[in-house]
Order: C-alpha cells, then structure tokens, then sequence
C-alpha cells in the first residue's frame, strides 16, 4: 500500500475502543468483517430501554411495563430546562469541524442518548443498563461534549452523566469549552494516528486482553483461551 496516501475511514469511541483493545480484533470485525459478533442478550435488553427511554422524552409515549422502574428517572429526564435532542447524531471532520452524521468528508460520529440544550449550558445524558456504577467510564462523555461544543457553539459549559438505570445511580462529569479543550483532543488524536498506520501498513498486531479468555470472536488467535466453566 503507498504510506503516502491515508486510506479514507471513520471512526467512533465504540470503533477507536476497540482498535485499542487489539488491533487484530478491530481488523476483523470492522475492516474484513469475516466474523459476526452475536449481539449478547444484555445489549439487546440495553437497545430496547434506550428506545423506550427516546420514545418517552421525544414522543411521550409511556414506558412499557416492564420498564417501569425508569419512570422517575426518565421524569427527571423531562424537567431538565431546554432544548431536548433525543439519540442525538453528530458528525466531524478531520478539521474538527462539526458536519452531518453521513456527509461525505465525516470522520468522526457520536450519538447521544440525550442533548439539553439551554442557552450557554446543555446537558448530555447516557443511559446504562449496567446493574452497578462500579466500572463507570466517562470517556465517551468527554468525546461527546468536545463535538457538542462544535455543533452547538453558543455552549460554554456541558454538564453531563452517566445515568445508571438499573443501579439507581448517576456519575458526574462537567466540561467547560475553552482554550483546555485543544488539549482534551490530543489523545483522541494519538489514537487515530496509530490506527492509520495499522490502516497504511496493514499491521494488526493481536493485543492479548480480557476478552482472550473465552469471550472474544476471533477464536482463530493464538491468544485466545477456552472459557472456563
């Protein structure tokens, strides 16, 4: 392949995540696309109370039964003052520039669960199924909030979270749109340089990690275990 030219491509917290996690992972299931990750039972429960979360803020239609224990947090959810932006989809390109989700030079994509967009200060929400805070990461808010300041530039400040709904319970994070936001980029940044030399070069070097013991797809890799019962 000519290193003199970078191969086009796009990329997400969920894709540039995996890349991290093991290249040889990412190159399968994203660039050859040889291998279908079975979608667990878990995300399929966390898809169906998104929608149920989206259709009840945007439309007001009432949460299945099912799903009732979310009624307090989804009218909390309601109160919030602004604009409501339900599965909010945002685009950027390579100049960090904000542009639509499917425009023909995007580079980067997000969806948030939930914009609130009032004046100077909005407020980004993702839901989590999880059945406890513990392993709570705030990346992915960090990265929405950089691309809402860009879609949305009266925003000085985002006053995000991660809403547990299961676990009852709500992790803080707040972001503020000035001059530390360059720098809030820079390791974004330096993830994507490294997946485009793996992309120049076509080097997927396997990266052994958690999902090597019986839960990652690529069982064709030399690091992969059997699962223990």
């Amino acid at each position: 392949m000519d290193e003199s030219v970078t191969p086009k491509y796009t990329w997400s917290y969920s894709s540039i995540s995996l890349f991290s996690q093991c290249p040889k992972k990412y190159h399968r299931l994203r660039i050859v696309k040889d291998i279908i990750e079975p979608e667990a039972e878990h995300l399929l429960y966390g898809t169906a109370a998104h929608l149920a979360a989206e259709e009840y803020i945007r439309d007001g239609t009432p949460l299945p039964a099912k799903f009732s224990f979310m009624q307090d947090s989804m009218d909390a959810m309601n109160k919030l003052k602004g604009e409501k932006h339900c599965e909010l989809k945002m685009g950027l390109n390579k100049n960090l520039d904000a542009c639509e989700f499917f425009a023909k030079d995007v580079w980067w994509r997000g969806v948030a669960d939930l914009v609130v967009i009032d004046g100077e200060k909005a407020y980004l929400i993702d839901y989590k199924t999880s059945k406890n805070a513990k392993y709570a990461d705030t990346k992915q808010l960090e990265l929405l909030s950089l691309a809402l300041f860009k879609h949305f530039p009266q925003v000085k400040k985002v006053k995000a979270g991660l809403l547990f709904l299961v676990a009852k319970d709500f992790v803080k994070a707040d972001y503020t749109n000035d001059e530390k936001r360059g720098t809030s980029w820079l390791k974004w940044l330096e993830e994507t340089k490294r997946l485009e030399v793996a992309l120049k070069t076509a080097v997927w070097n396997p990266k052994p990690n958690f999902t090597c013991r019986g839960w990652c797809p690529v069982t064709d890799c030399s690091h992969w275990q059997e699962r223990r019962k």
